[in-house]
C-alpha cells in the first residue's frame, strides 16, 4: 500500500537506472510515460548547465525500443537527439534503451566495477509537454560478486523509498529537478555534518588510505558557514534567524590520479581533484597549494549555490537543452563566483592574508599574460563560450580572454572602487541583488542598478570601461589604496618568450605561441618541437668564442648555453622538417608580485 508520500507524489513519468554491464560501461535505462502523447516526442540533451559546450548526450545512447503492452508503437527519430513515437491514447508507453557511461568528468556519465556515476542529462529522456509533472527516479543496486564491496547511492534527490545504502526511489517535481541531481554510486567514503543547521553530506569515491577525512569535513563545514553567513547574515539557520535556499546539499568528490573541476547542482555539487591534493593524516607539514586548490574549488561551486542556480541571468530563466543559452553575463556569474571562493576561504579562516595574496596574484599574472585581453571584452567572451572557452585551442589566449579570471579582477575592482569611496562594498552588492531578485532572474541593468544603490553614484562608465571594452583594469592603484603593492620581477622563460610549453621526456613542445611575443616575431608555430640554439662566434681577437650549438631540453637551459647573449638561432622540428628561427631573447620582461605594505587596511578589505 502506497505511502501517503507517495500518493501525493504520484509521478507521471518514471526511470529506472540499472548498472546493465560495468565492464561495457552500459547503463540499463527504462522510461514508463503513464499517459503519453498520440504523438509523444523524446529528446536527450544536448549540454549540461553550468558547462557551456554542446556535448551531444545522444551520441551515447543505443538500443531504443518502444512498447505499450504488447504493440510496439511506430518509432521515428526527428533529429540527432529527439524521437517521435506513435502512441495509442490511454495506455502507458515505455522506452527502454542503453547509456555507454564512458566519461569520467563532472558533466555526463561513467560506470565500470569499481564506481558509477550519472547526471540527468545524459541518461534520462526529456518527454515533451510533461517536464512539470512530478518525475520519479528508480536507482538499481548492481549485483556484485563480493558483498564486501557493496556499493552504495548518493544523490541530494529526495527518497520515495531508499534502502540503508541508498538504492531505491526518489522524486523530482519535475525533469529540470532531476536533471540536477547527479547520482554517485560505488563503495566511497561519506560523512555528514550540519552548516548553520543545514544537514550537508560529503561523499568521497578513489581516496588513499591517507586520506585525513576529518580535516576536509572540518575544513568544508567552516567555508559553507562562511558562504551562508555572507549572504544571510551572522543569524542565518538560528531560531528566528533568516532561512538558506537549501534544506540539504551533497558534495560528492571523485579522486583520480590526474584531474581537476567541478559543476553546481541546486542542492549539491560533483567535483573532482587529484587524489594527492586531498589532506593526508599525520601531515604536519605547511597546507599543499594542491589542497588549498580543492578548498577553493569547493568554496566556488558552493558558492554557486545562491549565484547562478537561483540568482541566474534572466537568459536561463528556463533552460533549452536543445540548444546554446547565450548569456553575456559570465563574467558576472562565474567570476564574481571565482573572486569570493578565495575571498572566502579567508574570511573561513582556511588561508591567511599572505596566502590570499599569492592566490590573487596568480590570478592578475594569468589575465596579463592573455594577450585576448586586448581584443575581446570580458562580455563578448560570455556570449562566445561555446565557441571559444569550451573549445580552446592554440589560438585561444590571442583571441579571448577567461570571463573568469577576467570577471574575478572585475569583481575586485568594484569592490575596491566602492570600499574606497565609503559607501559599501561589493558584499552589500550581491545581498541586495539576491533580495531584489529573490534569488530568481536578473540582467545587466539590475546589476547596475544595485551597484548604484550601494555606491551612490552610477557604475555605468565603470561597466562600459571593465565589461564592454578591452581597457586595462585599474589594479595597482586600487590595491594600493587598500594596502597592496605591487612589483614587477623578471618573468620566466616561456613568459619572457611568449610561448605556453610543455616539457617532458628531455624535449620541449610549443603548445601557444602568443601574439606580439619574441617567440611570434622569430617565426615559432604551435605544435613545433624546440630542439636547440646556435650561436654565433663573438668576442675580441684572442678571446673569441667559437660557434656553439646546444640542444635544450627545458627553456631553463637557455640561461647556461646563452648567457648574456640576446641573438641566437632556433632550431625546431615541424612536421619531421628542421627549421631555423632567428630568435631576439627579449629584455626586461615583467611579471606582476603583490605583497602588504599596510597590513590594518589589508585586513579590512579582507576580513568584509
Amino acid at each position: 500500500m502506497a505511502t501517503k508520500a507517495q500518493a501525493q507524489h504520484a509521478a507521471g513519468v518514471r526511470y529506472r537506472v540499472e548498472c546493465a554491464d560495468p565492464h561495457a560501461h552500459l547503463f540499463a535505462v527504462t522510461l514508463t510515460i503513464d499517459a503519453p502523447a498520440a504523438q509523444q516526442r523524446v529528446s536527450l540533451p544536448v549540454w549540461i548547465p553550468g558547462s557551456y559546450l554542446v556535448r551531444e548526450f545522444a551520441k551515447n545512447l543505443q538500443g531504443l525500443r518502444a512498447a505499450q503492452g504488447r504493440r510496439k508503437p511506430v518509432l521515428t527519430q526527428l533529429d540527432k537527439c529527439s524521437w517521435l513515437v506513435e502512441c495509442t491514447p490511454g495506455q502507458p508507453l515505455v522506452l527502454n534503451y542503453q547509456v555507454c557511461a564512458y566519461d569520467n568528468s563532472v558533466r555526463t556519465a561513467w560506470l565500470d566495477a569499481e564506481r558509477g556515476f550519472f547526471n540527468g542529462t545524459s541518461v534520462c529522456l526529456r518527454v515533451e509537454g510533461q517536464t512539470e509533472t512530478p518525475h520519479a527516479l528508480e536507482i538499481v543496486a548492481p549485483a556484485l560478486a563480493d558483498d564486501a564491496a557493496r556499493w552504495s547511492c548518493a544523490t541530494a534527490l529526495v527518497p520515495l523509498k531508499a534502502d540503508k545504502h541508498g538504492f531505491g526511489s526518489y522524486k523530482a517535481s519535475g525533469y529540470d529537478e532531476l536533471a540536477d541531481s547527479p547520482v554517485e554510486m560505488g563503495a566511497f567514503w561519506s560523512a555528514e555534518f550540519e552548516a548553520c543547521g543545514v544537514p550537508h553530506r560529503f561523499v568521497v569515491a578513489g581516496a588513499a588510505a591517507s586520506f585525513d577525512g576529518e580535516r576536509l569535513i572540518a575544513d568544508t563545514k567552516a567555508i559553507c558557514e562562511a558562504e551562508m553567513r555572507f549572504w544571510h547574515g551572522d543569524k542565518v539557520g538560528k531560531r528566528g534567524g533568516p532561512k538558506p535556499p537549501i534544506d540539504r546539499y551533497v558534495f560528492m568528490l571523485n579522486a583520480v590520479d590526474d584531474g581537476y573541476g567541478g559543476l553546481e547542482h541546486r542542492h549539491s555539487t560533483a567535483l573532482i581533484c587529484n587524489r594527492r591534493d586531498l589532506p593526508q593524516r599525520g601531515d604536519k607539514k605547511k597546507q599543499p597549494d594542491g589542497y588549498t586548490t580543492l578548498m577553493g574549488l569547493i568554496s566556488h561551486e558552493y558558492f554557486h549555490t545562491w549565484n547562478v542556480k537561483r540568482m541566474r541571468p534572466a537568459e536561463f530563466a528556463r533552460y533549452d537543452y536543445s540548444q546554446e543559452n547565450y548569456t553575456q553575463l559570465l563574467w558576472f556569474f562565474e567570476g564574481f563566483t571565482s573572486y569570493y571562493d578565495d575571498l572566502l576561504l579567508r574570511r573561513a579562516g582556511r588561508i591567511d592574508d599572505t596566502a590570499y595574496l599569492r592566490l590573487l596574484n596568480k590570478t592578475i599574472n594569468q589575465v596579463m599574460q592573455t594577450p585576448g585581453r586586448l581584443v575581446q571584452p570580458v562580455a563578448d567572451a560570455s556570449f562566445d563560450a561555446w565557441v571559444k572557452y569550451y573549445r580552446q585551442d592554440e589560438q585561444t589566449p590571442n583571441s579571448t580572454v577567461s570571463y573568469y579570471t577576467k570577471g574575478a579582477l572585475v569583481a575586485l575592482c568594484l569592490d575596491l572602487t566602492l570600499r574606497h569611496e565609503g559607501k559599501g562594498s561589493l558584499d552589500d552588492v550581491m545581498r541586495l541583488l539576491w533580495t531584489k531578485s529573490e534569488g530568481g532572474p536578473i540582467s545587466e541593468d539590475d546589476i547596475a542598478a544595485a551597484l548604484e544603490a550601494v555606491g551612490g553614484r552610477s557604475y555605468a562608465l565603470e561597466l562600459a570601461r571593465w565589461v564592454h571594452s578591452t581597457e586595462e583594469l585599474p589594479l595597482s592603484q586600487l590595491l594600493r589604496v587598500h594596502g597592496v603593492a605591487t612589483l614587477e620581477d623578471p618573468s620566466q622563460p616561456a613568459q619572457a618568450l611568449g610561448l605556453r610549453v610543455a616539457e617532458a621526456n628531455g624535449g620541449v613542445q610549443v603548445k601557444v605561441v602568443l601574439r606580439g611575443g619574441a617567440a611570434e616575431k622569430a617565426g615559432f608555430s604551435a605544435n613545433d618541437e624546440w630542439i636547440g640554439v646556435e650561436l654565433p662566434a663573438a668576442g675580441k681577437k684572442g678571446q673569441q668564442r667559437p660557434a656553439q650549438a646546444w640542444r635544450i631540453a627545458r627553456l631553463d637551459d637557455l640561461a647556461l648555453y646563452l648567457g648574456e647573449t640576446t641573438k641566437c638561432t632556433a632550431i625546431v622540428a615541424r612536421d619531421r622538417k628542421l627549421i631555423r628561427l632567428p630568435l631576439v631573447l627579449p629584455t626586461g620582461a615583467t611579471t606582476w608580485r603583490l605583497f602588504s605594505h599596510d597590513a590594518g587596511k589589508l585586513t579590512n578589505w579582507l576580513a568584509g
